[in-house]
């Protein structure tokens, strides 16, 4: 009987054994299937896999500017999003890189970037046999540093915003250089602890190393003796590093102007800023300033523009062409009295959207009055008299600024309703404007 209840245990034992292993087997098998999946980095950067490498820059730049977390601050996914770009690009920006993930994906990359290190930094049995006993390492990956972003101004002007541009932007970048020479960290021997179970610990010796340059984590295995004990534990050591130098490289950027880009947009170039020792090079961030217009001034989507005509045209009518920022001609007719300060609008006239390029603003068009210069004489005041009809209106004095010194100030008011024919041509000769030209200008600059 002792015999049978002996057998049935061990029995027991080799099961538990075997269902131990299976699940080993199912999560190692499902590492493998994850690791041969990988991300589609030709879905993130929108294009087909035999795209040119000019194709897969110009889709980079505009997601890159879409999905910045700076312009995507309620997207709690928007760092994430802009990571798997940022690492896409990486790969695909570099011939070398793209081969390897065409052939052997994303996996492939992380192992020549690991100098062929197994599971890319990440090892699975230690995952397993740190959860299944319960002391798995609770290690996250330190952040890897960054040098400084550069930030400088470019100054377009309002006619590329409207318009649309590429401006090629020169300048020297700093770049670390291997040169010769080795240098080693500071390292040092540490005693560590390690529980393998209740009431059982080990102690050994690790190597370890300040937080200085050329330092690289390395994972390592270890089987104890015993059949079916594993520790797992991590040591920092260090490299015996290639010396570098600091060298500057000209290098040509091209900065996409998009149609209706806001004033203070920034582009950014990633990779591009001051490089880092340690880690990866800042970004490079170029902030658009939009000069002001002389003839435009731009609120959002909408341009507002003034224009002088003379008293002659302002009591009989004209017609006038305003020139647009892409060189467009935009017809302006009056046929009744125009007063100073009168606004018109047109419609789908003013600035483009910068998310939908065919959506546009509204252009403001304020009108001023330009009197004649000298005097009139007797008969011709007496002819205007009669032309304008307002004997009987009465100068009214009001408050126009409300305290300070008293100025006084002459607002004129014109007469309603339209001159026929005969009249217009009695204006035109006492007037004498014919030769005036209308003038466009920015009549709200600096407000």
């Amino acid at each position: 009987f002792n015999k049978k209840i002996f057998s049935f245990r061990m029995n027991f034992i080799w099961v538990e054994r075997l269902h131990c292993l299976f699940i080993f087997c199912f999560l190692l098998n499902s590492h493998f299937l994850l690791v041969l999946s990988g991300r589609d980095f030709y879905s993130i950067l929108r294009v087909k896999r035999d795209a040119e490498p000019d194709e897969i820059k110009s889709s980079f730049k505009k997601l890159a500017l879409k999905l910045h977390p700076d312009k995507n601050q309620d997207d709690p996914a928007a760092q994430e999003k802009f990571q798997d770009l940022r690492e896409a690009y990486e790969v695909l920006g570099d011939q070398k890189k793209r081969d390897i993930y065409d052939k052997h994906g994303e996996e492939g990359v992380k192992k020549m970037d690991d100098g062929g290190g197994g599971f890319g930094g990440h090892d699975p049995f230690s995952s397993f046999f740190g959860d299944f006993f319960g002391h798995g390492s609770h290690e996250h990956d330190e952040e890897t540093p960054r040098g400084a972003d550069v930030i400088f101004d470019l100054y377009v002007t309002l006619e590329e915003v409207y318009k649309g541009k590429f401006v090629e932007v020169k300048r020297k970048k700093s770049v670390y250089k291997q040169t010769s020479g080795t240098r080693e960290c500071n390292c040092r021997h540490e005693m560590r602890t390690q529980q393998l179970g209740a009431g059982r610990f080990q102690m050994f010796q690790v190597r370890v190393c300040d937080q200085c340059p050329n330092v690289k984590l390395e994972r390592q295995n270890k089987i104890l003796e015993g059949a079916g004990r594993f520790q797992m534990f991590q040591v920092r050591v260090c490299d015996q590093c290639p010396n570098v130098k600091l060298e500057r490289q000209n290098k040509i950027l091209e900065v996409e102007i998009e149609v209706g880009v806001d004033n203070g947009q920034e582009v950014r170039f990633i990779g591009e800023g001051e490089p880092h020792i340690e880690g990866d090079p800042g970004d490079l961030v170029v902030k658009l300033r939009v000069q002001p217009h002389d003839r435009f001034e731009r609120k959002g989507m909408d341009l507002y523009t003034n224009v002088t005509v003379s008293l002659q045209q302002a009591l009989s009518g004209f017609e006038l062409d305003i020139v647009h920022l892409d060189g467009h001609k935009v017809h302006i007719t009056r046929d009744k009295i125009t007063w100073p300060g009168a606004r018109i609008r047109k419609k789908d006239e003013g600035m483009p959207s910068l998310t939908n390029n065919k959506q546009r603003g509204i252009l403001y068009v304020t009108f001023d009055v330009e009197f004649p210069r000298g005097e009139f004489n007797a008969e011709q005041k007496k002819q205007l008299a009669e032309l304008l009809a307002q004997d009987k209106f009465e100068p009214k004095v009001y408050n126009g600024l409300q305290g300070g010194i008293l100025y006084v100030t002459f607002d004129v008011e014109f007469p309603r309703g339209e001159f026929n024919a005969e009249q217009k041509k009695q204006l035109a000769e006492l007037l004498a404007q014919d030769k005036f030209e209308p003038k466009v200008y920015n009549g709200l600059q600096g407000y």
